[in-house]
């Protein structure tokens, strides 16, 4: 027996008052779910045709892809804990641009003494950031060189470059790395030479070459480096002062390879620690835009640099200290 018509109307009434409130309340609701359906239609298409995006970063929208990748190479001597201890600090509470990725790293050559293989392995453990390379630890007398050509092998770079940009620096200097990154952010990534031109008084990025205290070269010049003859009969500078080293050097294959047509010269943001006198125009006071400050050889110069850059600003009230009662005047 069939329900009267009344009865069907009576039963699916409150479904429709049901949903006419749905769709009063919700009025968007199918829209957005045609939307979405779209929407991951469309990325697993990207996805699939796009070899740059691996399926592990993945997960249903896309990990945006940086600018440009930076390796800075400190290079430094093993026995220097407090420096790498005070450098992993400064650059652990900086914050790096979404747009750019850099890692720091602590370049060595061989161990010199036996406590070395036990701590610095220690070290390793810990932060997985020193290179040890395969050469006896110096100066002027091939560490550069050895350097920037072991990087392909260490790295393995198949298809993509790990990196567009390598950095070579000292560890007595501080860089501020959103500002660097800044002027990373637009460079070209091939046949490219960032950093402090020499000499000091110079704007002219073509006179000479790229101060020692940090310089950075694209992906493909440290390729060339590891493949090129003029690096390698070339591998050595001279210790002593106001002669070659090898940073000079680098310059000089550059040149005679007819390198590095893309450059770019960081000063005046980029100079010495403050000296009174200056001992020459590498050295001024600082300035609110610093992208880094070199020859910073001691605690002193150290504190008084991320003084003025005000870096322990976020530094927060407790019980356990007092640090505002300290109060020093400058001598």
């Amino acid at each position: 027996m069939k329900p009267a018509p009344s009865t069907v109307a009576l039963l699916l009434l409150p479904f429709s008052l049901l949903a006419v409130v749905f769709f009063v309340v919700y009025p968007n609701d199918l829209r957005l779910q045609t939307l979405t359906t779209t929407c991951l239609r469309s990325t697993t298409t990207l996805s699939s045709s796009s070899s740059s995006i691996s399926s592990a970063n993945f997960t249903g929208f896309l990990t945006p892809q940086p600018d440009f990748r930076l390796l800075i190479g400190i290079l430094t001597i093993p026995d220097r804990y407090e420096r790498r201890h005070l450098l992993r600090m400064l650059y652990s509470i900086q914050t790096v641009p979404s747009y750019a990725h850099i890692d720091i790293k602590f370049v060595f050559c061989n161990f010199t003494k036996e406590e070395h293989t036990t701590l610095i392995a220690l070290e390793i453990m810990k932060y997985d950031d020193i290179i040890i390379l395969n050469c006896p630890e110096n100066m002027n007398r091939g560490k550069t060189y050895t350097y920037f050509t072991s990087l392909p092998t260490i790295f393995n770079a198949t298809d993509r470059p790990p990196y567009d940009y390598v950095m070579k620096a000292d560890d007595d200097i501080y860089f501020r790395l959103p500002r660097m990154a800044e002027t990373f952010r637009s460079q070209p990534k091939e046949d490219f030479y960032w950093g402090f031109v020499i000499p000091c008084e110079s704007m002219d990025v073509w006179h000479w070459f790229m101060y020692g205290a940090g310089y950075a070269v694209s992906w493909d010049l440290v390729e060339w480096m590891s493949t090129a003859e003029i690096p390698r009969n070339h591998k050595e500078g001279k210790e002593h002062h106001g002669e070659e080293g090898e940073d000079m050097i680098l310059g000089s294959w550059l040149r005679e390879g007819n390198k590095a047509k893309n450059r770019f010269n960081a000063k005046p943001a980029f100079y010495d620690y403050p000296i009174h006198p200056p001992i020459n125009q590498c050295s001024h006071e600082f300035v609110p835009d610093t992208i880094a400050v070199h020859r910073l050889k001691d605690a002193l110069k150290w504190s008084r640099t991320l003084q003025y850059f005000n870096v322990t600003a976020g530094l927060k009230p407790s019980n356990l200290y007092d640090l505002s009662q300290f109060v020093w005047v400058e001598k």
